[in-house]
């Protein structure tokens, strides 16, 4: 009974080390990406942290997040709200938006460019006309 509650406890402990390690790699590669994604800092400073990055991968992730963790927040809810802005006026523009609405004038003046191109005949003009003066 006690090999099994071993065995258990041993599973138990690696599952906790694997799930530490991720959460770990999830933060560290999180880091790497905020910081070639971030355009206020220079190639210097990129370097640096990049190389701070590599050496001491958990040290430097937690000197980052102590460093530069607000603006992170920051540059990920502009990131957000560009892409949101983005997707409002590719809705917008695929939808068409409201048309504004069109003059009789318009709509008659329309009809007579198309019988003028022979698009359509006299009796297609007629109805499209008093269509438009309805």
């Amino acid at each position: 009974m006690d090999a099994i509650l071993k065995d258990f406890g041993t599973v138990l402990l690696w599952t906790l080390w694997f799930f530490i390690w991720i959460a770990a790699l999830t933060v560290w590669i999180r880091c790497i990406f905020d910081l070639f994604g971030d355009t206020s800092l220079s190639g210097w400073a990129k370097a640096g942290w990049a190389i701070l990055l590599v050496l001491l991968p958990w040290v430097g992730a937690v000197i980052y997040l102590v460093a530069r963790g607000r603006s992170m927040n920051e540059r990920q809810q502009a990131k957000v709200a560009e892409l949101q802005a983005a997707q409002a006026d590719y809705i917008k523009e695929v939808a068409g938006g409201p048309a504004a609405p069109v003059s009789p004038a318009d709509q008659i003046a329309s009809a007579k460019a198309l019988l003028d191109a022979g698009t359509i005949d006299q009796s297609e003009f007629a109805a499209l006309k008093a269509k438009a003066l309805a």
